[in-house]
């Protein structure tokens, strides 16, 4: 397993694609890439004198193209990653995938017109756009929240907080994903949690001081940056499984509507459930089909109300490129989440067309 690259290597790598994409589009006004890569080995000694080790490598690689038109500037960024080596990613040329997709992004943004706003039904995209989950739903589910009865979610457990066809886990041993893990930080083996199933929510991520506190058990989510930081719960890999709707069905069921596929950002309150996630790629769907592309949209909304709102779930359930990290009260840790495409019958969306 190639881990670690020499300067040599690296040189020629991002000398290499900087003229693949330059090559492409004589638009290209800049082209920035990297790769970063780590390997941890931990070490956890239980009292009692119990021992367990993990070995955790981390890749990301990313590129950002940005294109000129007309006096007219936009970039559009990809990237991947995960816990294998930059073979990977970079072996064979399969660097040139990335590379293209965000030369396609970035396209797609030099085309883009100001996205409108007001209530509309809303289609989120497979795989990234889970970021809307777990800020606005997953933190909301984390056992030190919900003891602290700061959560949203607090006192639901087993009650309805979705719409029938919604069903959320945290799983933490998927082979190679950014938020796997073997053991957690506490030396608790990591596991595959169900959170909400068919719509009732049925369960917590937990550590262990807070699995105690709540009388219940660790759920393998107690994680930490470091050997500096005491471990927290904290999510792995959260993502909604498939429904069995064709994504083509989803499309054709909206007469007018915003399709969201990628977020640059967001914000939520965990008390309240409010979120703001700003649109870094989307598309108007008009009767039924894909239209034109838009830019400067937001979404606006509580967690609660758009998980209740979920009225189609797609078959296609696709986890993220690898490129996630959650903060947490200071403590960054890699995650991971995922999704099927999905249809929210209203959210609120903020655009600039005025």
């Amino acid at each position: 397993m190639n881990f670690f690259f020499n300067i040599n290597e690296k040189i020629k790598i991002l000398n290499e694609v900087n003229n693949y994409l330059r090559s492409k589009n004589d638009n290209i006004k800049q082209v920035t890439a990297n790769f970063l890569g780590e390997q941890k080995s931990v070490e956890i000694i239980r009292s009692g004198g119990e021992t367990l080790t993990d070995v955790r490598p981390l890749i990301r690689f990313n590129v950002s193209v940005m294109l000129e038109k007309n006096g007219r500037k936009e970039t559009g960024v990809y990237g991947v990653g995960g816990r294998q080596s930059y073979d990977s990613y970079l072996k064979d040329d399969n660097w040139k995938s990335v590379c293209d997709e965000a030369l396609r992004i970035a396209s797609v943004n030099l085309e883009s017109k100001p996205a409108p706003a007001g209530e509309m039904k809303v289609v989120l995209g497979p795989g990234w756009p889970a970021i809307l989950i777990h800020e606005a739903i997953g933190h909301g589910l984390e056992g030190d929240f919900n003891r602290k009865k700061i959560s949203v979610f607090s006192d639901l457990l087993g009650k309805k907080i979705a719409s029938k066809n919604v069903t959320v886990v945290d799983d933490g041993t998927i082979e190679d994903k950014r938020g796997s893990i073997t053991v957690d930080d506490e030396g608790t083996p990591s596991q595959c949690t169900t959170l909400i199933e068919n719509g009732i929510m049925v369960g917590h991520m937990q550590d262990r001081l807070n699995a105690s506190l709540m009388k219940t058990r660790s759920t393998g989510n107690g994680r930490r940056e470091s050997y500096e930081y005491l471990p927290m719960p904290r999510m792995t890999n959260t993502y909604m499984l498939s429904g069995n709707v064709p994504e083509e069905d989803i499309f054709k069921s909206v007469k007018k509507g915003l399709y969201a596929v990628n977020f640059s950002g967001g914000s939520v309150d965990i008390t309240s459930g409010q979120f703001e996630f700003s649109v870094s790629e989307a598309y108007m769907i008009e009767n039924g089909k894909i239209t034109k592309p838009v830019k400067g949209a937001t979404l606006i909304g509580k967690g609660e109300e758009v998980l209740k709102k979920i009225s189609l779930v797609g078959n296609n359930m696709a986890l993220d490129g690898g490129i996630g990290t959650c903060g947490k009260e200071g403590q960054g840790v890699p995650v991971g989440v995922g999704q099927p495409t999905i249809l929210v019958d209203e959210i609120l969306v903020g655009g600039t067309d005025v």
